[in-house]
């Protein structure tokens, strides 16, 4: 596995690897652009983040998914602040992989155990839902680049 691209702008504003992870591991919905064939689709989704790679669930029959079949390449946001001086936010690129069977019936699966039980824990109250309609997408970042404007120096 090859490390991300390392940030070259924006470094005096860019979160550090523990307050990314912090921040991923509190935050709820993420943004992932996909290439379609009508050009850029943009989605909410729910996400899990174990330190190296994005976790996406994602309708295996929703034009996402068809798009990913289509060109694995993927960018993911995630942010929040409502004031100038409180945005921050992490985005991910690269290529999801498809992890497990599709769509997802809970054939046991050792890359998902971990998985699929924290992100139980983040949106489901610890019960994992396993519906038969979704599928797991795996993002290991190509490229990572993120900002915390409560960095920005205000004298």
């Amino acid at each position: 596995m090859t490390a991300p691209k390392t940030q070259r702008r924006g470094r005096a504003i860019a979160m550090t690897t523990e307050e990314r992870d912090a921040y991923l591991a509190a935050e709820r919905v993420c943004r992932v652009a996909t290439n379609g064939t009508n050009g850029p689709h943009a989605t909410p989704l729910w996400f899990h983040w174990d330190g190296t790679s994005l976790w996406l669930t994602s309708l295996s029959r929703s034009q996402r998914w068809k798009d990913l079949e289509k060109d694995p390449r993927i960018a993911a946001v995630v942010d929040d602040g409502d004031a100038y001086t409180e945005l921050r936010g992490v985005e991910l690129r690269g290529r999801v992989e498809i992890v497990g069977e599709v769509p997802r019936t809970g054939e046991p699966h050792p890359e998902l155990e971990a998985v699929e039980q924290a992100f139980a824990d983040k949106y489901t109250g610890g019960h994992v839902v396993i519906d038969g309609r979704h599928a797991w997408l795996r993002l290991t970042p190509e490229k990572i680049s993120s900002w915390d404007f409560r960095k920005i120096p205000t004298s």
